[in-house]
């Protein structure tokens, strides 16, 4: 039978984050299987307890035994987030060029797991021999250090694997992005693309660094007081534009938060970040008058224990922030953060600091292709077919509408879970669908969205939890009253509710035989639907509701 040449994203189909794909190539019955990207997305309030969830890698580790590895494109969380916790179930190497292996590398320490020998580092524009795969690492511009595309060679023909990019002619750090050999391999020929659709709907081009960087020094130069910048820790270009500011402008650099401390050494031992001012630690700025220092911290998305948050709060232990001073948020406001964030803004503004956003300056660029930009990188790479992936359906459905324009023949539409055979055949095509699911990580442990555990923490989110303890005497009597304790229930007179719930219950009780221990479990079934019943009735909440049977 012939061989055949497959893509199957995991993740990051119909959703922006948790990016997960595979590719195989091979007969059949014999394929071979590589992994492009593991990422996570970010729980929201709907999910009481979950920070982070992950695609269902179950499809994948089937096949671990023919699983030739795992390609990093970059180190953004959406696309490495998953790793310590996905590869423990693979073992397979991971391939990564130095900065992103080095961000690996740490998350694996955290959990104690030695990869030193899995982790195979990648030189910035070289090729990895993965037969049947040769795999070929492109420079591209992101908001990240070191972004790859990926150009995946087979016996049946190319693909071009985006990853994230935008078309930056002055990312401040790293290469420009690699437009002449983006040509050569769109000469050759590409069997498909699969490509980034997060800003499909942005018309012109996502903007430069370099213009972020001279509107950012004439803000900091106006400005009097202490200046608090809040960005994304990865982006390393506005990092060391931060550090840039504050050379020109006659001021001391604090960094504060783990993730900015984090991503600067991490930076430096790859050597970038070799020429800027040294940052002092945040207890010693505390010494240095207010006009004469900056800082850059973590937090730009209001996140709860972020420090900006905790800065606007009065709970950092470093920082005070006062009236006169100003918080520059150098940084997307991310869908879904609108309210927190807004919340944070005007908590602000009600002290008397000033608030600089990308809604009344321009502080910061995207670091995902507008419609210029895509145009471009189309007419480069001349594919005969296009796979939209890293967006919303929304996203996915206009990039196929984009994708048309450009006269691209065979644009394919997907999601999450679709199989489709790029060779052979006329034209790539979804032609089966894999199982594809996300975990959650509730803890320290990865569990199914419909688990126990998250079913119960929603409903004990919306109605409260309530626990009756009965002491039951050999004869079979209650001993004194029930014990009745509740969490979450809105009932203002305790006692008169605790009271009228105790006669429910006794009422309930002697409707069965306590002697008889076969009706225990009845009798259980019973006075939880009394419980619930009654506190419906009176508080308009069913909670949760625990009994315990106690022999004395």
């Amino acid at each position: 039978m012939k061989e055949e040449f497959i893509f199957c994203p995991l993740g990051g189909s119909g959703e922006i984050g948790m990016n997960m794909n595979l590719y195989a190539y091979g007969k059949p019955e014999n394929l071979k299987w590589i992994i492009v990207d593991v990422g996570v997305t970010f729980a929201d309030d709907t999910v009481p307890g979950v920070d982070l969830i992950y695609p269902d890698p179950g499809f994948i580790i089937d096949k671990k035994d023919d699983l030739l590895g795992i390609v990093l494109t970059h180190a953004h969380e959406d696309h490495i987030g998953a790793i310590a916790h996905i590869w423990p179930k693979l073992k397979c190497n991971i391939y990564a060029t130095p900065f992103t292996a080095l961000l690996i590398t740490e998350k694996f320490k955290e959990k104690k797991i030695d990869i030193t020998s899995y982790i195979k580092i990648v030189e910035l524009n070289s090729t990895l021999q993965l037969k049947p795969f040769i795999i070929e690492f492109i420079t591209l511009t992101h908001s990240i250090l070191e972004p790859n595309g990926l150009r995946i060679e087979t016996p049946a023909g190319n693909v071009l694997h985006t990853g994230d990019w935008k078309c930056d002619p002055d990312p401040l750090i790293g290469d420009k992005i690699n437009s002449s050999r983006l040509k050569k391999i769109g000469e050759k020929g590409v069997l498909a693309m699969i490509c980034d659709s997060t800003n499909v709907f942005s018309i012109g081009r996502a903007g430069s660094e370099l213009d972020v960087r001279k509107n950012l020094i004439k803000i900091v130069e106006r400005l009097k007081n202490r200046i608090i910048i809040t960005s994304f820790a990865s982006n390393v270009a506005r990092m060391e534009t931060v550090f840039y500011c504050a050379e020109k402008s006659g001021r001391q650099i604090s960094l504060v938060g783990r993730s900015m401390h984090r991503i600067y050494n991490a930076a430096r031992k790859c050597g970038y970040l070799k020429n800027v001012i040294k940052p002092i630690d945040p207890r010693d700025a505390k010494k240095i008058s207010r006009e004469k220092i900056i800082y850059l911290c973590t937090g730009s998305q209001g996140e709860p224990l972020g420090a900006m948050t905790r800065i606007s709060n009065y709970t950092h232990p470093d920082i005070f922030i006062e009236k006169n001073d100003a918080v520059i948020f150098s940084s997307k406001i991310i869908p879904g953060n609108e309210k927190k964030l807004y919340k944070l803004h005007n908590q602000l503004v009600k002290e008397g600091i000033e608030v600089i956003s990308e809604d009344n300056e321009f502080v910061h660029v995207s670091g995902h292709p507008n419609r210029e930009d895509l145009k471009d990188m189309y007419n480069w790479i001349k594919p005969k077919s296009i796979i939209p992936v890293h967006g919303e359906h929304r996203h996915m459905i206009e990039h196929i509408n984009f994708a048309k324009e450009m006269q691209v023949p065979y644009p394919v539409q997907i999601e999450n879970g679709d199989i489709v055979r790029l060779y052979p055949g006329n034209k790539p095509e979804v032609y089966d669908k894999a199982p594809s699911g996300r975990l959650f990580l509730d803890g320290v442990t990865s569990v199914e969205e419909d688990a126990k555990s998250i079913k119960e923490r929603k409903n004990i989110s919306v109605n409260g939890f309530m626990e009756v303890t009965l002491m039951i005497t050999p004869k079979g009597n209650i001993h004194n009253k029930p014990i009745i304790t509740f969490k979450g229930l809105p009932v203002f007179k305790n006692d008169e509710f605790i009271s009228s719930i105790e006669e429910e219950i006794e009422k309930t009780t002697r409707a069965f035989s306590l002697n008889n221990k076969k009706q225990e479990e009845n009798l259980i079934e019973a006075l939880k639907i009394t419980c619930r019943k009654y506190t419906k009735e009176k508080t308009g909440k069913k909670p949760i509701t625990n009994i315990n049977l106690v022999r004395i």
